[in-house]
């Protein structure tokens, strides 16, 4: 139960997180960029409306998030051997009642807004709903790393709510910006090859991205402490992971910026509102990062347990895959129970992981090459690339967990009560659903442009879980070792994910490069799991 609280608990963190944007960024974006076109158009009337009910939405889920996490996840993992849940116990610890607290506030966020829902809301509406707000970020101070520090605590809370301040209002404006449909619609008073709207925005995210940077910086000094650290501990390696998400999301700003104040205006709306979207997704990945960090020791505390930089290059080195497994009774022979988390892991059980990797490696190499010849137009055959997908998820669904269905002796649904298995699972109910959805895009069997997006999507979201795989035990030397490829192989996930959307969304020739881009990702992604290494 332990390791299955941890993995509930980052991705209840990253729905906490999308919330928080979705609400309090949202109050940011209505007072800031919206209200001052409500006299100008009939347009900010029908915004200030549809930002609302998602902003009470996003405190909502906010609010049930953080109460399923203290009142449900939290006990549970502290069950005693009786199966007695600590709840009362749990409660009256600080963290408990701070995010108490924070589900109150949450509450009060969306009632405050629903308020405003009325035809005559009252005088002072805004306001309440801005005081909720604020005090929605200040409560974040309880919630962080900075609480539990023993020096500089006042200031690394207040500094960790100022980073968290300029990305709620950085996500939260592209969230509502993302689900304005009517944005682009040619309403009177906006034009739509130059709408005031994302001028305004954009002054938002620009200072939101001094408050992301700056203290940043600063707690990434703080918890991190030295250049070792940066690639010798998981907490380090998550840093990294959202840097490299931050650049994607202010290149990809910087293109809408450009293209909005730019001489050649000629098919902007074509074009920003698929930038806009790929940013939206890039933020909510950046979110769960965030999440995923949180469930981590801060790398300047991990001392003992820190990896050398040779022993992380060591991971990445070209090596001979690996072409033959141990014998099935061989590694359960040498296995520990498969609910024993802290089992020392035995050489067959290495072999037979390693030899998973790279099998799979050899099946999304190959994808990868054939997507490529897809694009350049020569070997029509290559379309049927999905297929293999369909072919990697039935040797996964066999290879996985040798020790749970259908190899081991631990049943189907007891086995799916251990977060490795059930992210697994996860992962091959992904890969069928891109191997369907995108074989029978291809082959023109699935008409209907929406179709189009289930396989983006859904390499997204599969690159968003590899960043909140199996962190229960990250800041352990030998499951960070084991690890460190999941966080390129996550950001690899997400390129392919992403650049597959705007080669859907960009108009000719403008989606020619994010088409070669993921084609290229996807092979790479292959040569990871070729070269994938955990002895």
């Amino acid at each position: 139960m332990t390791l299955l609280a941890g993995f509930l608990d980052v991705l209840l963190r990253g729905v906490g997180l999308i919330g928080l944007s979705a609400s309090v960024g949202g109050v940011i974006y209505v007072l800031v960029v919206l209200r001052p076109m409500g006299k100008l158009s009939p347009l900010g009337g029908a915004a200030v409306t549809r930002a609302l009910k998602l902003i009470i939405a996003g405190a909502l889920v906010l609010a049930l998030s953080i109460a399923v996490l203290v009142l449900v996840i939290h006990p549970g993992a502290l069950a005693d051997p009786s199966g007695r849940w600590p709840v009362r116990e749990f409660l009256s610890t600080d963290f408990a009642r701070a995010s108490l607290i924070h589900v109150v506030l949450a509450l009060g966020l969306a009632a405050s807004a629903f308020g405003l829902l009325r035809p005559h809301p009252r005088r002072g509406g805004w306001i309440v709903a801005a005081l909720f707000a604020l005090a929605l970020m200040a409560q974040e101070a309880w919630l962080v790393h900075a609480v539990s520090r023993l020096e500089g605590r006042e200031s690394l809370m207040a500094v960790t709510v100022l980073h968290q301040l300029g990305a709620v209002a950085w996500a939260g404006g592209l969230i509502h910006l993302a689900g304005f449909g009517l944005l682009w619609r040619r309403t009177p008073g906006i034009d739509p090859e130059g709408p005031p709207l994302l001028a305004r925005f954009s002054s938002v995210a620009i200072g939101a991205m001094f408050l992301v940077l700056g203290p940043g910086i600063y707690l990434s000094w703080r918890y991190i402490g030295d250049w070792g650290a940066l690639i010798g501990t998981g907490y380090g390696v998550m840093v990294l992971t959202k840097v490299l998400l931050l650049i994607a999301g202010l290149a990809l700003g910087a293109l809408s910026f450009f293209l909005l104040r730019g001489r050649n205006r000629q098919n902007i709306a074509a074009r920003v509102p698929a930038f806009i979207e790929t940013e939206v997704g890039i933020g909510i990945t950046l979110l769960f990062a965030a999440a995923s960090l949180t469930s981590l020791p801060p790398a300047a505390d991990v001392v003992a347990d820190r990896a050398a930089p040779s022993e992380v290059i060591s991971r990445f080195v070209p090596q001979m895959p690996r072409l033959t497994s141990p014998p099935l009774r061989e590694l359960l022979a040498a296995a520990g129970p498969i609910d024993d988390p802290f089992s020392v892991r035995q050489p067959e059980e290495y072999a037979w992981s390693e030899y998973n990797h790279h099998t799979a490696g050899f099946f999304v190499f190959l994808m990868g090459l054939l997507a490529i010849l897809e694009r350049a137009g020569s070997v029509r055959w290559a379309r049927h690339w999905p297929l293999l997908l369909l072919g990697l998820a039935a040797f996964l669904v066999v290879r996985n967990d040798p020790r749970a269905w259908p190899l081991g002796p631990a049943g189907f649904w007891e086995s799916m009560l251990l977060p490795d298995v059930l992210q697994h699972r996860a992962a091959l109910l992904l890969l069928v659903g891109l191997g369907v959805f995108e074989w029978l895009v291809r082959t023109e069997r699935l008409t209907a442009p929406r179709w189009r997006f289930v396989f983006p999507v859904l390499c997204a979201v599969g690159g968003a879980l590899l960043l909140t795989h199996s962190h229960a035990m990250f800041n352990l030397k030998s499951e960070f070792l084991t690890e460190i490829t999941h966080a390129p192989m996550g950001i690899l996930g997400v390129i392919v994910g992403w650049g597959r959307w705007l080669e859907l969304r960009l108009p000719s020739p403008d989606n020619r490069l994010p088409g070669r881009v993921w084609a290229v990702a996807l092979s790479l992604l292959g040569v990871l799991l070729l070269f994938y290494r955990e002895a």
